[in-house]
């Protein structure tokens, strides 16, 4: 498991639970439970609303957590809960094909999208693997150098689709498998640890709409932030002691030289601040993409079917908000 146990929570700064045996004993058969043939199709309707349903059903101790952390995310807001099920006997290989994501129910799928319904509701961007509500996040041959789910080298600190007029709240991940060599990190930083490094100045200049931040390249061809309709926006926004984050390193461009050298300041304060997960299969990890940034470290992957595989989510406290981008008043926006 991730470093989450009394005597690891201090050296990696990230608050977590391991969950008992008989607590993972009642996720996984409630999970199965709604991995019945014939009504899995985990991107339904009707399955998310199962899915709803079955979160009332799950352990109180894993309920409770949940809900403190939506509350208040805390100093990192980051959440780690080991012992999930994830069917670890029953995993085909680690798929390897680009896009990869999770269309019919699982144990995994169905626990990622039970605690999506325990933050609030399950959220994807048809631009993005194609609007599935669960997604792989694997390496891909070919890709080592994509910076992005399906690459192995460094992934800079982003938060989720800050590009978006509604980003997710929520970003969740459970992992299915570690990398061979147990090398693989993921990477955290949190704006409220990051905040006191910055000067005032650049705290005054991160305030201002004067960066201007593209698509990732996991929606395809990004839009060049020089162009007209890229609306520059403010990397922090909201309080001034307790702010909301919207900044990808790669595709986050300032639009003057005080800008700049804020964003730099700002991603050197992250470094500073950072703190690095090895998770193990069964590691949930519940990251709130408002106030906190995250990336990965490097590592090898082999292509035998027995690489890294994490499974994600996104999540909305409100999904009324995205109304006018979702058609039939679904979970996925399609612009």
């Amino acid at each position: 498991m991730a470093d989450t146990t009394p005597d690891t929570i201090q050296s990696t700064g990230v608050a977590g639970r391991e969950l008992d045996p008989a607590d993972t004993a009642a996720c996984e058969r409630i999970a199965r439970a709604l991995c019945i043939e014939g009504h899995d199709e985990v991107d339904s309707p009707e399955w998310v609303t199962r899915a709803r349903d079955a979160w009332e059903e799950l352990p109180l101790p894993l309920r409770r957590q949940v809900r403190r952390f939506r509350r208040h995310s805390g100093p990192n807001g980051t959440l780690v809960i080991g012992g999930l099920p994830v069917d670890r006997a029953a995993l085909p290989p680690t798929p390897t094909v680009p896009d990869s994501v999770q269309r019919r129910a699982t144990v995994s799928a169905a626990v990622l999208t039970m605690v999506a319904c325990g933050l609030g509701e399950p959220l994807a961007y048809l631009a993005e693997k194609a609007g599935a509500l669960v997604q792989d996040v694997v390496p891909v041959p070919g890709q080592e150098t994509f910076h992005g789910n399906a690459g192995s080298v460094p992934l800079s600190f982003h938060s989720e689709n800050g590009f978006h007029p509604h980003p997710p709240d929520y970003v969740v991940f459970l992992c299915l498998r570690a990398d061979h060599d147990h090398i693989a990190g993921m990477r955290v930083a949190g704006i409220r640890q990051a905040l006191a490094l910055l000067t005032p100045a650049s705290r005054q200049a991160l305030f201002t709409p004067q960066f201007a931040t593209t698509p990732p390249p996991s929606f395809g061809s990004g839009a060049d932030a020089s162009k007209p309709d890229v609306e520059p926006r403010p990397v922090l926004s909201g309080a001034v002691e307790d702010p909301d984050i919207r900044m990808a390193q790669l595709v986050t461009t300032p639009l003057n030289a005080l800008a700049a050298e804020a964003l730099s300041e700002f991603g050197r304060a992250c470094e500073a601040t950072s703190h690095t997960l090895r998770l193990t299969p069964g590691d949930l990890v519940i990251i709130d993409n408002r106030v906190t940034v995250h990336g990965r470290t490097a590592f090898q992957p082999r292509y035998d079917g027995a690489d890294r595989w994490l499974q994600r989510t996104y999540v909305v406290t409100d999904l009324r908000r995205s109304r006018d981008h979702r058609p039939h008043d679904g979970h996925v926006l399609t612009r």
